[in-house]
């Protein structure tokens, strides 16, 4: 009995320290029930947990609450508080009907502080009213390619309607928040106000001050943070939506219901371990396309039937050790002859798995004339005379 005891803890010893297999040490471990970390430069998803369920979204709402107002909006337009903006519940800054602000001050509240009156007084300020904003949302949402997200308020309080809920799924988050850092115009603009750590300002008349505090912990924790907004409903749980530069990677960030009151600090240990991830998983690769050389490409009408092409051109792209970069050539449609030198003969589609990563033009290596009177001439005398 003695030495069967003295087996099972040997055995118990090895078990305990055979190392876990590496697929399942590298999983980051996660307190959010959907989360996403994305690709800042191509927009492809390198980790996803539940990254296509439709949940609530808080007040992670208001990055497009700011993005259409700087696109759409006058910073100095003067904003006449309502007294729909002025019952917004908490947080608010706590505006008053008749108050008058201007536009660019309003947008630091919302953002900043994350306060309800501010973003709905800018959504009115900016669509004419909450419900034509919403409505812009939703357009905005399309044209970024947001499949599953469904907007009917300005600040991301619970809502529903005849359509649906206010909600989100994490991919589609991410995607909003690289498109407001990385491709809108006023990229610069949103970065500036999202990563700035306090500021005052005064209604129009002078009568009333305010100083608002960044409430992004993250900015005080790492370096590289550009943007960030969090959220809290009670259905909605605690939400965050980040973009972090770490070294020269860009990643973006998102966790929809990662946890709920008393695990506020959630959102921030899931952040540092889908970054640690990303950092520790992927790294830059060269991809070099000069010299490339496609064969057969078919020409009508040409003196020959086929021509060859040559692609020019590099790029960078985050790779794991796992993955490969498969390169895809499309000829033009409809070539015909005659084909100079130089011309454009297809496109080179260069994707990773289903991510399509960008298209790079195939020009003619050499020249293909038509087919003229002369050839014809020469085809039926060839066919009489050999």
């Amino acid at each position: 009995m003695k030495n069967y005891i003295v087996y099972l803890l040997v055995m118990i010893v090895v078990i305990c320290g055979c190392p876990v297999p590496s697929s399942a040490a590298e999983e980051p471990k996660l307190y959010a029930k959907a989360a996403v970390l994305m690709d800042g430069d191509t927009g492809r998803v390198l980790y996803g947990k539940a990254p296509d369920e439709v949940l609530p979204m808080a007040s992670t709402t208001k990055i497009m609450t700011l993005i259409l107002a700087l696109e759409y909006g006058t910073p100095d337009d003067v904003v006449t508080v309502s007294s729909y903006a002025a019952k917004m519940p908490d947080v608010k800054l706590g505006l008053r009907a008749g108050d008058q602000f201007v536009l660019h001050d309003l947008l630091y509240s919302m953002m900043l502080e994350s306060h309800n009156d501010s973003a709905c007084a800018v959504a009115e300020q900016v669509g004419g009213s909450v419900e034509s904003f919403a409505q812009m949302m939703n357009q905005k949402a399309a044209e970024i390619g947001l499949h599953d997200t469904y907007f009917i308020t300005p600040n991301g309080l619970d809502a529903e309607d005849a359509v649906g809920v206010h909600s989100t799924t994490a991919e589609d988050l991410a995607k909003l928040m690289r498109y407001c850092v990385f491709v809108s115009e006023e990229k610069e603009e949103f970065q500036e106000i999202c990563q700035t750590r306090q500021y005052t300002f005064t209604s129009c008349d002078g009568t009333r001050q305010f100083t608002v505090y960044n409430k992004n912990a993250l900015l005080d924790q790492m370096d590289g943070v550009l943007a960030g907004k969090t959220g809290f409903t009670g259905n909605a749980g605690y939400c965050y939506v980040a973009a972090v530069n770490v070294g020269e990677k860009h990643f973006i960030v998102t966790l929809l219901a990662c946890g709920w009151p008393h695990n506020k600090h959630y959102k921030w240990a899931d952040t540092r371990a889908l970054l640690a991830y990303g950092d520790a998983h992927y790294e830059y690769q060269e991809i070099e396309l000069a010299g490339t050389q496609f064969s057969a490409v078919p020409v009508a009408d040409g003196l020959e039937p086929t021509i060859s092409g040559t692609c020019e051109g590099k790029f960078t792209v985050l790779l794991s050790d796992s993955e490969t970069v498969q390169q895809r050539f499309i000829p033009e449609s409809g070539l015909t002859a005659p084909v100079t030198r130089g011309d454009m003969v297809g496109t080179l589609q260069v994707s990773i798995g289903d991510t399509r990563l960008a298209g790079y033009p195939v020009y003619a290596a050499e020249t293909v004339d038509k087919k003229d009177f002369s050839y014809y001439i020469g085809t039926v005398f060839d066919a009489f005379f050999y």
